[in-house]
């Protein structure tokens, strides 16, 4: 196996992720479990808030609560750490060739398999092309020639502060999600709750000179954003030294196999089912997805063309699932009049059983 990267070298930087109980789950299988608890953090509860006011609305008990409940825990990381512990993973297995700073460029398909060519005139024999190269995939445009992502309309700001050099107040090893009117805030905590990862969404369009994301973020923006929260939650924008800004964009959600692999190619995760982060599942779909292309590749007897095939049909419908419920959140999180209204009191009447999913964290 090659894989080819086209930074000059394997490092991720910035934002955090949550990982639910189905994707631990299969890093415990990965015989990664050890690793993930050196850097994660384990958050006790999920809390729900208004942002406004501050009252809350709603919790979700996570701990040894969704420990019990799906047979493994719910957890938050630093992408970094994360990225880290799988280059680790990957490089003491020694059965995969890294190739950094080479771009991938197109492929050829024959009846015996295909050739990649990459920028810089190196071209690999391979049996397979599996393209992981997120949002704006080279490969996708190859495989399916369907245009580039499409705005949603919404701005992600994101920031990560050391929580020992908060007031106390402000610290928390929770997950809040803090809702009003057109935004909605999260926090969590990372590296074993040393950090706390924040991100704001508001809605409004990306900036003309902004295409991508990650780009200096203009505080003055922000703030006028978040004009009208409660003090709590202003307090902990103000704390915070610097903000990422990342204008997002997603695709529609999948309408078959055909989408996520065609013959020698298979797209996974972002190359294939780009989501919004409203569902917390974005690189729990990643990791979905390898676990069952690993699978299907290693099943004995069948063509390649035909694993990859089985594949997608296993998981395009789960990933368009999860697309379309991280649409519907948004919605909800950014809620306003009746339809807030109905939000706060649902989630204060029933709870844990509306903000449970075990359709999702089951697994697939």
């Amino acid at each position: 196996m090659e894989v080819v990267e086209r930074a000059p070298a394997f490092s991720e930087v910035g934002a955090g992720i949550q990982i639910g109980p189905n994707v631990t789950r299969l890093l415990a299988v990965w015989g990664l479990e050890k690793a993930l608890k050196q850097v994660a953090a384990y958050p006790p509860k999920l809390l729900l808030r208004q942002a406004d006011t501050g009252a809350p609305t709603g919790q979700l008990q996570l701990g040894a609560q969704a420990l019990a409940r799906y047979g493994a825990p719910y957890a938050t990381v630093h992408r970094a750490d994360l990225h880290a512990l799988f280059l680790n993973a990957l490089r003491a297995q020694g059965q995969a060739q890294l190739r950094v700073n080479c771009s991938f460029n197109h492929y050829t398909e024959d009846a015996d398999g295909l050739t990649v060519h990459c920028d810089d005139g190196h071209s690999q024999r391979a049996c397979a092309l599996v393209g992981a190269d997120g949002l704006w995939s080279r490969v996708r445009a190859l495989m399916l020639d369907d245009g580039p992502p499409r705005l949603t309309g919404h701005l992600a700001y994101r920031a990560m502060v050391v929580q020992a050099d908060l007031p106390e107040a402000l610290r928390s090893q929770n997950v809040t999600v803090w809702m009003g009117p057109h935004l909605h805030v999260v926090q969590y905590p990372v590296r074993c709750g040393e950090l706390l990862n924040l991100v704001v969404v508001v809605n409004g369009p990306a900036p003309q000179d902004m295409p991508g994301w990650d780009h200096a973020a203009n505080a003055i923006d922000l703030q006028r954003a978040l004009c009208d929260v409660c003090s709590p939650l202003r307090a902990l924008m103000e704390a915070v030294p610097a903000w990422r800004l990342w204008p997002l964009s997603d695709r529609s959600p999948l309408q078959g196999a055909h989408q996520q692999a065609q013959r020698r190619v298979a797209l996974l995760g972002d190359a294939a089912h780009p989501m919004r982060p409203f569902l917390a599942q974005g690189a729990g779909m990643a990791i979905e997805d390898a676990d069952a292309l690993g699978r299907h590749l290693a099943l004995p007897g069948s063509d390649v063309v035909t694993k990859l095939s089985g594949y997608a049909q296993a998981r395009w419908q789960r990933n368009a699932r999860v697309q379309a419920r991280a649409i519907r959140n948004g919605q909800i999180f950014h809620a306003t009049g009746w339809m807030r209204w109905g939000r706060d009191f649902s989630t204060r009447l029933w709870g844990e059983g509306l903000l449970d999913m075990p359709w999702l964290y089951q697994g697939s």
